[in-house]
């Protein structure tokens, strides 16, 4: 059986610790690999690494690191068939999304191929007589990233390439659960000609993230995942005086409204909501529809939802593959079960799945769940699993309103056909991510991913501008250069003439 251990250094090696962790193919339910968890010494050896890589490659000409990202965005590009199919192993979801997810994660290593452009500074000549005012961002060090499960790729893609063109050295801290990628693209780093150490990779679980967080030689974290533990993460980061970005869960609500257009809604909200088995932080989880069309939007939504062809994600036509563990479905499935028991109206179950030729994989179907109260366990809980929840509303008012009470803050999107309905939802609504007419707002790598509320913590959001802030340091410089005649105008106290 393969072992998956950590890529130090530039190569890989076995950890020093001796628990290990089953890899599923979720579709299947076989383990198909054994994970080699780190301890705490994996993550001192790392951190050595990479904080040696980094005296370096900090002083690497901004063209050097640019032929780097290059060379790792061709390379990668080259690579995507080969990555999907790994993703889609270890996660479940369909090769056609696992490519999708490759792809976004290249425009952010494209964004960080414009580093000469991001890195520029600025200067004021002749800020007072004969003075000088310039600034430059300069890199902070060795940064972590701890990324979810979801998605392997994309994730550390929207951490790594900003980083690393920064002149930062970083390790990650993939998921433990489908964490193959995570060589593979270490693999790719080394290719493309980044000095070792510069990314490392250190497999494990809470030991090795605390190990992370508590280090000294670590300037800064970036975690997604869910709620409770990015508050925990930027609560002991913070508290150890590092830079934390923490992004966590999400609620994510898809408002249509009587004049939208209901067949494009409906199928925006279908692919939203199931892609991926619902496993997304941007994924529409909840439908907030107004009363008068939330009849026909229900039963056009429960066929579409029956009309979703579920199997393992390599196979011809899929449109959803597995969740990503035995324990993931049962609790899907219980809040299904939830749902029933505080009266809702579960319209499809996707409860006791079957995919034939798949019986023991991890399968729920997509459900749809109607009725929906705020009180309901399946609507306070992010279920991260194939459930829409369907919350009836008497107009635009009313869903600004039930989003706003949500304690969440990630994503949203409206469907209409009025521009000043939109206007009037994208200037009330309390979320970062806002889609008109767009299901799932995922900003594109220019600019930046980030909620409010319960779906962030820290004040930086992830890759684009607010990245490159993220990963980089100002320092400004005063200068003047006096000619060696002229008198001293030292001065002990600050002047208040500008024109001195």
């Amino acid at each position: 059986m393969t072992t998956i251990s950590h890529w130090i250094d530039g190569a890989v090696r076995a950890s020093t610790g001796e628990a290990t962790q089953a890899v599923y193919n979720p579709a299947t339910g076989e383990t198909i690999a054994q994970l080699e968890l780190g301890s705490v010494a994996d993550v001192d050896t790392a951190v050595a690494s990479a904080a040696a890589a980094y005296e370096t490659w900090s002083q690497f000409s901004l063209s050097k690191r640019t032929a780097v990202l290059f060379k790792f965005r061709e390379l990668l590009a080259a690579g995507t068939d080969e990555l999907a199919v790994i993703v889609s192993r270890e996660h479940g979801k369909v090769i056609s999304d696992a490519k999708g997810e490759i792809g976004r994660g290249l425009e952010v290593v494209e964004f960080a191929c414009g580093l000469a452009q991001l890195l520029k500074g600025e200067y004021s000549e002749q800020a007072a007589t004969g003075i000088d005012v310039f600034s430059v961002r300069e890199p902070i060090g060795v940064v972590a990233g701890i990324t979810p499960f979801n998605f392997p790729v994309m994730v550390p893609m929207w951490m790594a390439p900003v980083a690393i063109a920064c002149g930062n050295a970083f390790i990650l801290k993939p998921s433990e659960r489908d964490p193959s990628a995570s060589l593979f693209l270490a693999d790719l780093w080394t290719k493309a000609g980044l000095p070792d150490g510069v990314f490392n990779v250190v497999q494990g679980d809470r030991e090795v993230v605390d190990a992370l967080l508590h280090h000294d030689d670590i300037a800064a974290i970036s975690f997604v995942g869910s709620t409770p533990i990015a508050k925990y993460i930027h609560s002991e980061a913070s508290a150890q005086g590092k830079r934390v970005q923490a992004l966590g869960g999400a609620k994510n609500h898809g408002v249509v409204l009587a004049d939208a257009d209901l067949d494009d809604a409906v199928n925006h909200l279908t692919a939203a909501a199931f892609g991926a088995a619902g496993e997304r932080c941007m994924a529409l989880s909840v439908a907030v529809v107004e009363d008068s069309i939330a009849d026909e939007l229900v039963a056009r939504l429960a066929q579409k939802a029956r009309e979703v062809l579920v199997t393992a994600g390599d196979q011809p036509g899929a449109d959803m593959g597995p969740v990503i563990t035995p324990a993931a479905k049962e609790r899907i499935e219980g809040l299904i079960t939830s749902a029933v028991e505080q009266g809702a109206d579960v319209v499809v179950d996707g409860r006791n799945f079957t995919v034939p030729g798949y019986e023991n994989g991890f399968f729920v179907g997509p459900t749809v769940v109607d009725h929906v109260k705020a009180e309901h366990t399946v609507y306070i809980e992010e279920v991260f699993g194939p459930v829409i929840d369907v919350v009836r509303v008497s107009g635009l008012d009313e869903a600004i309103d039930v989003i706003n009470a949500n304690p969440y803050g990630n994503g949203t999107a409206i469907f209409t056909s009025s521009g000043e309905a939109a206007r009037t939802f994208r200037r009330r609504v309390q979320v970062g991510m806002i889609g008109v007419n767009v299901p799932v707002p995922v900003p594109v790598a220019w600019h930046s991913f980030g909620g409010w509320r319960d779906s962030l913590f820290g004040e930086s959001h992830i890759y684009g501008p607010e990245g490159v802030k993220f990963y980089t340091r100002g320092k400004v410089t005063t200068q003047r250069w006096p000619h060696r005649t002229e008198a001293s105008t030292a001065s002990f106290h600050f002047s208040g003439d500008s024109q001195k």
